[in-house]
């Protein structure tokens, strides 16, 4: 079964929506490994209507251009891309689709078919949002800026339960960029006060 990856910038105060003006400055040779280790994994993106848009707005004409970024661009070009949108769209970029039916269906679909090597979601926050919800995120794969942006939409939103997570691997920058990747995890077992002052040490 394919994996659904979400690929995420994001502030130390738990902003996804990025700010070019506390990205750019952080966005290193690491980071851009860490881009490409991620888009390695799937065949297919899986991108919110305006996460689409403004990559068709920028991709195809940098890979005309033949610029240092056109392969990237290549690569994002030849891969399929399954859009959400409640709107017809009309396509210009190559292999993008709107997505068939409902979200959660589709997404399930898509895991469930054989052809499919792996799913990632690239920014999209709305879209990953749901599919937290909804237990299809296999992997969180986050790059933390040592900022806090203090505005704009974040990554979790308000819920009546907690999501539990597992820390798959972890990765520090000299900018000061941690690349933490998580995957989902049951509970801890139930524990207060009187287990942790246990852990307590003299003089702590």
């Amino acid at each position: 079964m394919a994996k659904v990856i979400s690929t995420l910038f994001i502030s130390a105060d738990g902003v996804a929506e990025i700010d070019p003006d506390w990205h750019f400055p952080y966005f290193d040779e690491n980071m851009g490994r860490a881009v490409n280790e991620d888009y390695e994994t799937a065949d297919t993106l899986l991108l919110g209507r305006g996460t689409y848009e403004s990559f068709a707005g920028a991709w195809p004409d940098r890979e005309t251009a033949g610029g240092e970024d056109a392969p990237f661009a290549k690569q994002i070009g030849d891969l399929r891309k399954v859009v959400v949108s409640r709107q017809n769209l009309t396509f210009t970029w190559r292999n993008s689709e709107l997505i068939d039916g409902e979200l959660i269906d589709a997404v399930r679909a898509l895991k469930a078919d054989p052809a499919t090597k792996g799913v990632l979601i690239p920014g999209s926050i709305t879209v990953v949002q749901q599919l937290l919800a909804a237990g299809l995120i296999d992997e969180l794969r986050l790059l933390v800026h040592p900022v806090a942006a203090r505005k704009g939409q974040r990554l979790f939103d308000e819920g009546d339960s907690a999501y539990h997570l597992k820390v798959i691997a972890t990765e520090a920058y000299p900018t000061g960029v941690i690349r933490v990747v998580y995957a989902p995890s049951e509970p801890p077992a139930p524990a207060g006060y009187d287990e942790a002052a246990g852990n307590l040490t003299e003089g702590a």
